[in-house]
């Protein structure tokens, strides 16, 4: 019963423009006179709740058999009611399934066609529930498994991090502060930082399912009902791991899909940088990575084009993730206990974000294997740029200097180097021995970008060693 229901699920309206709606609500009792056209246009919501109603059966399953469990309602009656479900359900799956605007949402329209199929007994799925108990339920039940879905998604992609990044232990590259070259680096150290941050947001998204997974249904309109549920039971039946503690707060909460929108929205924000990286490195100046032509797309008017479209693009998004995050924290911000008819407007920003995740992830998941990094063009740029000065200035500090008189001297020698038009592995001993005394012929031996990478031996620096001790214990938390 956790199976989405198709995106191309049906959705239409009996009433067109100008003609009446006969549709009978179920709630309808106290009127008198019917929901304008404008209005039902306005209020729905089932042409995009609708991807709930797998969860919302299954949710409405546990508890048919909850209430027949505690004899609030016949159990011949649950058995109808589980079988009428699961028809609808497989019905949905098929896209055999008409959803209908007058019934306003997901909820209505499964309740009223489960009457239709089995008559009156249909009519008793709805004892002690309300739809605000039983939307809550029905969004949680659906961020708890696109939490999972995007946490497998996300372990999928540091897999493949990870492989790049053991083709590329002795691959050696500049790194970079301030858009500047800076200090030599392995090219495995830099692709090991995305995993590390990756790996933040897994957690974050694991830590957000906590709050997630708090069963809401029970809670009523928003004051808990008094015939005797087991709301325990049903907890244990859809696998939540606790039940909500106050109704009011039960109905009107949305914090757990706030939370999930951030956590998606700093998931975004790395792809984002990994995005510009491969832009950048992509390009003719710097030509470290190449894109397969799978993923690149060319000019309508340039021939000789092929524009980094997919990372672009990811770049792109975040701004919709982000604005959907800042769309549900303006919907809470000022609204009154409990449930407020603004809280329809929770689910498509969360709908739009797991879309917009799920597909930037699966698209980086299929392209990062394929892409092939310039190994020489790295190396040479990491030789350039004066990128082992900080080498020197250690050196002398391993001699005694203090480092600021050392950064000092290091700082004469680059200038003199630059004023000359030589990179630091030019100069010879005579040239160092101009500034300091305490220069020896070994300090030559560490002018190298490979050996200014291999001398990072402290944890978490860029050594060999340490990139392979970082490998070893990322990939025993990818097992797991």
């Amino acid at each position: 019963m956790k199976k989405k229901a198709k995106k191309s699920t049906r959705v239409t309206s009996e009433a067109g423009p100008g003609k009446k709606n006969n549709v009978n609500k179920p709630w309808g009792g106290r009127f008198k006179q019917k929901t304008a056209r404008s209005v039902e246009k306005f209020t729905e919501s089932v042409s995009f709740d609708h991807r709930l109603a797998m969860c919302d059966i299954e949710g409405s399953m546990a508890h048919a058999r909850m209430l027949g469990r505690q004899g609030i309602i016949p159990k011949g009656d649950v058995s109808k009611i589980l079988k009428g479900l699961a028809g609808i359900a497989s019905d949905i799956e098929r896209g055999r399934f008409l959803f209908k605007e007058e019934l306003e949402d997901v909820h209505m329209n499964i309740e009223t066609e489960l009457i239709k199929r089995i008559g009156s007994a249909g009519g008793r799925l709805h004892t002690a529930r309300s739809r605000n108990d039983q939307v809550a339920l029905d969004l949680r039940l659906y961020l708890r498994g696109e939490s999972d879905n995007l946490s497998g998604l996300l372990k999928d992609l540091e897999r493949e991090i990870v492989k790049q990044a053991e083709k590329h232990l002795d691959t050696v590259m500049p790194g970079y502060t301030h858009m500047q070259r800076a200090q030599p680096v392995l090219l495995a150290h830099h692709l090991l930082a995305y995993v590390e941050m990756f790996e933040r947001d897994r957690e974050r998204l694991t830590d957000a399912r906590k709050r997630i997974n708090v069963l809401p249904l029970g809670s009523g309109a928003m004051a808990g009902t008094s015939l005797r549920i087991d709301r325990k039971f049903v907890a244990k039946e859809l696998g939540f791991a606790s039940v909500s503690n106050n109704s009011m707060d039960s109905v009107s909460d949305r914090d757990f899909a706030i939370e999930f929108c951030f956590a998606a929205g700093l998931v975004m924000a790395h792809l984002s940088r990994m995005s510009e990286e491969l832009v950048l490195w992509n390009s003719e100046e710097f030509s470290f990575v190449s894109l397969p032509d799978a993923y690149a797309t060319g000019s309508s008017i340039m021939p000789q084009k092929k524009n980094p479209d997919v990372p672009e693009l990811a770049r792109g998004k975040v701004g919709r993730v982000y604005g959907n995050l800042m769309g549900l924290l303006t919907t809470m911000k000022g609204l009154p206990m409990t449930y407020n008819r603004d809280l329809q407007e929770d689910k498509q920003p969360v709908f739009d974000t797991v879309d917009t995740l799920n597909g930037t992830l699966q698209v980086y998941v299929d392209m990062f294997p394929r892409l092939r990094f310039n190994s020489e063009r790295m190396a040479m740029v990491a030789s350039q740029a004066y990128s082992t000065a900080t080498d020197v200035a250690e050196y002398l500090v391993g001699r005694g200097m203090p480092f600021r008189e050392a950064h000092e001297v290091t700082g004469n020698i680059v200038a003199h180097a630059v004023a000359a038009g030589k990179q630091l592995e030019d100069l010879g001993i005579k040239d160092f021995l101009k500034y300091s005394g305490l220069f020896k012929p070994d300090v030559l031996k560490c002018l190298s970008a490979r050996a200014s990478v291999n001398s990072r031996n402290s944890e978490g620096g860029t050594s060999s060693r340490q990139v392979a001790l970082q490998l070893r214990r990322i990939k025993a938390k990818l097992s797991r």
